[in-house]
């Protein structure tokens, strides 16, 4: 009996491995290895319970799963497939995915691709082609490229849309250059589509970067791709509107604390948290609004709240909703970026971000912990309490930042790609990139070129972050384009008169007149060193190249025939070391809009209002000579050469678009040129008739370029103390100035 219930229990026991091994719940010792050094590999192992057709989803942290993805539609093994097959290059970095070699000999250029016949190209691709095409970057030349950007467009890669481009898999790997797209740079607004709106761009993307809105934190590659702002396609090309801040209150707060006005999705991915808005909303200092109109057949969906909803919807106006509150909610729509953070940030309201697991626009560069707060989708119910909380100065502080950042780098599109293409050539010139504090303080990353300086204390805008003063001494710089004939010209008594300044380091005498240059003993015998040099193939730019030979912080720029004593070069130079960002100077000259011919007009009125202060007699800091050489564009200094005229007005445009401030005027002086000049002097240019004409031209031009007017008016003018008081003269210090 005994022995028979033994063999009854081994009987059953073998058949229970049997039925183990037969579900695959007893792994053998190989396979048990295998699956151990996987797992040491850093790659997942799999599960040791039986595979069903219908299997259970992982429980993971919000920050394991795909935002992007998180949704019914779509199991984890799809998943794994979609970000597999889209992002096969996803461990890409610089030092993996890209070519230094061909940066090396030519610097940063960038090639764009000939645009092929018959391919459609969007309006919002076509203005970042042009951007591209228009900078400095830009290099016709393949060979010389060290950046490759696509004419094929691949902004829109939503399948459902009007500009979704077909068959671009085969065109891309067509590509005669694409090298798997190493060195290639991708642009890409959006992608996927309903229900699941993955990141899935249609087409394998190699080893190339993006340039991508929307990027999810689980799928963007650190230091290769940029995060890019979601922009509508009436985002101005170039210039773009100022920000809305035109003064500080204080205290900071305005009628509305925080607001929200924009789509409820009744289902599927995104819908979660724009659902739950109401339940913060109190239509008084907290006005968050959704409407469910929206689509062919919302009707058919609608849901118990979205009548109410509608109808509190339209009581209210967006743009004044935006003007009069404090922050503004930001929360994610179908995809993690919303048109919302743009508006946001260019009517100085605080964005408050609710979109998990976005990479915000730039972070690689941008601090938005100074310009914005971040929120938590799942913490809604505390965001209220949150900004309530927020002292007034860091509110004031996150406004101000607010209108750098919009100002700098999103303002247009032209701004919104040359920052991405600055950073990436950050990356390749690494001896030679931005500071954070250069790409979040003022005047920003675009128009501080760390090319000019590796130190911070270089540049006229960072001397009151470093606590240090500009060198106090100037360089003159004098432009001469009349020979030499006479001891009696004005060139050698403003010489003389510069010389004598307790602040002039040095003299240097740019030589652009046809004629062979003086023998050294026709030049007087002054006290500072003058250096007599020939400008380059005698263009009036020239007079702005970044000379080596210029040492000091401050240049004064004077034109051969400008009349100016002593005192006023020192005092000149005195009010330029408080505004070392600024140009100080002379003769001033505005600007006006002329609506009859809807142009700009230039004019040299005498008034109490002025907007450019011209560098026949000016000083501003030597960094602007390296500006106004790399970062305008050829067109627009050819123009100036060719004209042989507006180099003065073009300088005007460069300083105000960088610090956007107008110049300062010291004391009142009408007459600053010399009237014995001979009428077949090149100077005689004042009087030709066609020079007036010509600067018109020029300021269109210019503020063409510039995408709108950067000049700015001012009514201030700086004059000694006691500048015409009824005084001893013995009191004042310039007294000088007063006899002029």
């Amino acid at each position: 009996m005994q022995a028979k219930k033994r063999y009854l229990i081994l009987l059953s026991a073998g058949a229970c491995l049997v039925l183990l091994f037969y579900l695959g719940g007893v792994q053998l010792p190989a396979a048990s290895r295998s699956r151990h050094d996987r797992s040491r590999n850093g790659h997942r192992p799999e599960q040791p319970w039986p595979h069903f057709s219908d299997p259970l989803h992982l429980f993971l942290p919000w920050d394991q799963t795909d935002t992007e993805d998180y949704n019914l539609h779509i199991s984890p093994r799809q998943k794994r497939d979609i970000n597999t097959s889209v992002y096969k290059g996803k461990r890409c970095r610089m030092d993996s995915c890209f070519d230094f070699s061909l940066c090396r000999k030519n610097g940063f250029k960038v090639y764009v691709y000939p645009q092929q016949k018959g391919e459609k190209i969007s309006e919002s691709y076509q203005n970042i082609l042009s951007t591209i095409e228009g900078s400095r970057f830009y290099t016709s030349d393949p060979g010389q490229a060290c950046l490759f950007v696509l004419s094929l467009d691949t902004l829109d890669r939503d399948q459902l849309s009007p500009q979704y481009v077909h068959n671009l898999k085969t065109k891309v790997q067509n590509l005669p250059l694409w090298n798997d797209g190493r060195n290639h740079l991708i642009f890409n607004l959006y992608s996927g589509t309903w229900p699941d709106y993955t990141e899935d761009l249609g087409f394998d993307i190699g080893q190339a970067m993006l340039a991508k809105a929307s990027i999810s934190t689980e799928n963007f590659r650190p230091n290769f791709d940029v995060s890019i702002p979601l922009f509508s396609k009436e985002h101005p090309r170039t210039g773009g509107e100022r920000g809305y801040l035109k003064y500080n209150s204080i205290p900071p707060f305005r009628k509305y604390m925080l607001v929200f006005k924009g789509k409820r999705y009744l289902t599927g991915i995104g819908s979660d948290t724009r659902n739950a808005l109401y339940h913060v909303h109190n239509a008084e200092d907290v006005v968050l609004l959704t409407t469910c109109k929206h689509g062919k057949d919302w009707q058919k969906h609608k849901d118990a709240r979205c009548d109410k909803d509608n109808a509190e919807y339209d009581k209210y106006d967006y743009k004044e909703m935006l003007h009069n509150s404090t922050f503004c909610l930001v929360p994610r729509g179908r995809r993690l970026g919303s048109f919302r953070f743009l508006e946001a940030l260019q009517a100085a309201c605080v964005p408050v971000m609710l979109s998990n697991g976005w990479e915000l626009p730039f972070s690689e560069i941008i601090d938005w912990n100074t310009a914005a707060v971040i929120g938590d989708e799942r913490l809604l119910l505390q965001i209220p309490t949150t900004v309530r909380s927020i002292h007034q100065d860091k509110i004031l502080s996150l406004r101000q930042q607010t209108q750098l950042l919009w100002e700098a780098y999103f303002s247009s599109v032209e701004k919104i790609v040359l920052t991405t293409l600055e950073i990436i050539q950050d990356r390749v010139l690494e001896h030679a990139s931005r500071s954070s504090l250069m790409w979040n303080s003022h005047p920003g990353g675009l128009f501080a070129l760390p090319q000019y300086s590796g130190y911070l204390g270089d540049f006229p805008f960072y001397y009151d972050t470093l606590g240090i003063r500009p060198y106090p001494k100037f360089t003159a710089v004098i432009h001469a384009v009349s020979p030499l004939v006479s001891q009696s010209q004005p060139i050698l008594k403003l010489l003389a008169a510069v010389a004598k300044s307790q602040y002039c380091a040095q003299i240097i005498v740019l030589w652009n007149c046809d004629k062979p240059l003086p023998a050294k003993h026709r030049w007087p015998a002054t006290s500072v060193p003058v250096i007599v040099i020939e400008g380059e193939n005698k263009v009036m730019s020239s007079r702005f190249l970044p000379y080596e030979i210029i040492v000091t912080d401050a240049v004064l720029s004077l034109d051969e025939d400008t009349v100016l004593s002593t005192t006023e070069v020192d005092f000149a130079f005195t009010v330029w070391q408080s505004f070392p960002e600024r140009i100080v100077g002379y003769p001033a000259r505005s600007h006006f809009w002329d609506s009859n011919k809807e142009r700009w007009g230039y004019t040299s009125k005498w008034t109490n209002d002025y907007s450019m202060v011209l560098t026949g007699a000016a000083i501003y800091h030597r960094y602007y000579h390296f500006l106004y050489t790399n970062y305008l564009p050829t067109s627009l200094k050819s123009m100036v050469d060719q004209l042989a005229n507006c180099e003065d007005i073009l300088m005007n445009f460069l300083v105000s678009a960088v610090t956007k401030l107008p110049p300062i005027k010291v004391t009142q002086k009408k007459q600053y040129k010399e009237t014995m000049m001979g009428q077949s002097s090149r100077a005689s240019r004042w009087a030709d008739p066609d020079h007036f004409a010509q600067r018109q031209t020029c300021m269109n031009k210019f503020a063409s370029w510039f995408g709108a007017m950067p000049l700015v008016h001012s009514q201030m003018r700086l004059d000694p103390v006691l500048f015409k008081d009824q005084v001893s003269i013995l009191r004042k210090k310039y007294r000088d100035i007063e006899r002029l």
